[in-house]
């Protein structure tokens, strides 16, 4: 499968990649603006109002039999943060024309029907509807405010939250629960109309159709699209340092009777040319999977943890270890997770180790071309990074990678801050998880 990409107007990227291995084909659309704690809810809100209705299917019932009338097309909002890049839009999914009565084509009233939402919502007086706007936010509330019911996922949140709290990247993908509440149908009116004139626009197609045919239902689609001074200075900052000379700690009480520990770590100087195959193979080696020296260590060997694993933001520059624990044995588990990290430094890495990591890293990314789904992150954050290669090459890479750049990457490696969530209380489901 190869992928092209196309400018369809100023802009607006199409990356088309044409493949007859699955029955269905997949649309995204995704509207790129630089992540800030001023708007992130605002822009996080926006694809689930528009999802409500448009001027021609004014509610969710009669968009539902539009898309029924389209043999089952979904449209969904999608709302996601890459590096400090907040991405929002919607993923389409739809039947491919072989497989339908008599072989129609619903590629172009489906593209249609994704232009009509994206830019002809459902107003009063060009306003967004206030009972949608509303609803959703309300909704948009209450998810925000779960956060913390997932204690594993909350105490990753808190430990970045801390960690990069002189960043944009402390910004949650769904904004924060100050801002939501503000939110207003006018004022989202506004930035809505001010998106669609500036944001950098990246639409991705996977499926049997001719991309000339692709490229000519979407032109039609944005027809109507405003644009007015793109804003290509959106990005990433990445920190190669810690904020401070000792890193930092922070304690937290909940009602928790599982310990949750976190650390994070800034990736450091291997940041300034990034090479994602051995990041990837290092995060196997040290936390990520079954035969990673976390896993094997501080969890099965020394028993000092219910879970232990890492995992590595390559657009941020971040290494986070997650773990939970009892609360007595926070100083052990702390000290063996940095002594694992040291044992890589030293070259300490049996060909055992690095022989599962780069195999198991491998497999995971060819496994990529069987998702149209996973293919759509993929590519989507291959576009943000400037990059141009596939899963099946980037496996090729890290089949590849040494013990040396390995080891090069966990000596640049340097901790910025330690989380630690404590407290007593009810025991969380999650608490006896195995981790990856």
């Amino acid at each position: 499968m190869e992928l092209r990409r196309t400018e369809l107007m100023p802009g607006v990227w199409l990356s088309y990649l044409h493949s007859d291995k699955f029955k269905t084909a997949c649309m995204s659309l995704s509207l790129l603006t630089q992540l800030s704690r001023e708007t992130a809810a605002m822009n996080a809100l926006i694809p689930y109002v528009l999802r409500r209705g448009t001027t021609r299917y004014g509610d969710m019932e009669a968009l539902s039999q539009r898309l029924d009338e389209l043999y089952g097309t979904a449209i969904e909002p999608v709302v996601r943060r890459i590096g400090e890049i907040q991405c929002l839009g919607f993923y389409l999914s739809l039947p491919e024309a072989e497989f339908l009565p008599g072989s129609e084509d619903v590629l172009r009233p489906a593209a249609a029907l994704l232009g009509e939402m994206l830019l002809s919502p459902a107003t009063r007086g060009g306003l967004l509807l206030p009972q949608y706007v509303d609803s959703e936010r309300d909704k948009l509330l209450d998810i925000i405010r779960s956060r913390v019911n997932d204690k594993r996922g909350y105490s990753l949140f808190r430990c970045i939250e801390e960690m990069c709290c002189c960043e944009d990247f402390a910004v949650g993908r769904l904004g924060g629960e100050e801002e939501c509440r503000a939110i207003h149908y006018q004022k989202l009116t506004r930035q809505y109309r001010s998106l669609l004139q500036t944001c950098p626009i990246e639409i991705f197609y996977c499926g049997r159709a001719e991309e000339k045919q692709v490229i000519s239902a979407l032109k039609d689609a944005l027809v109507t699209l405003p644009r007015g001074q793109i804003d290509d200075g959106i990005g990433t900052e990445i920190r190669m340092n810690a904020l401070e000379e000792q890193p930092r700690l922070v304690e937290e009480e909940l009602d928790v009777t599982q310990g949750k520990l976190v650390i994070g770590f800034r990736l450091g100087e291997c940041m300034e040319e990034p090479d994602l195959a051995s990041l990837y193979v290092f995060n196997a080696v040290y936390g990520s999977g079954t035969t990673s020296k976390l896993f094997m260590n501080v969890r099965e060997k020394l028993s000092l943890c219910y879970y232990a694993s890492s995992l590595v933001d390559v657009h941020k520059g971040l290494l986070l270890v997650s773990s939970g624990i009892e609360f007595s044995k926070f100083d052990a588990a702390r000290a063996e997770i940095f002594a694992q990290l040291e044992a890589m430094r030293a070259g300490e890495i049996t060909d055992e180790e690095l022989t599962a990591a780069r195999s198991g890293v491998a497999s995971d990314l060819r496994s990529l071309t069987d998702s149209q789904g996973e293919l759509e992150g993929y590519y989507l954050s291959q576009a943000l990074d400037g990059a141009g290669c596939s899963p099946t090459e980037l496996a090729e890479l890290v089949e590849n990678v040494t013990r040396g750049q390995v080891v090069e990457i966990a000596r640049s490696v340097e901790c910025d801050l330690i989380y630690f969530l404590k407290g007593g209380g009810e025991k969380e489901e999650e608490d006896e998880e195995d981790g990856e």
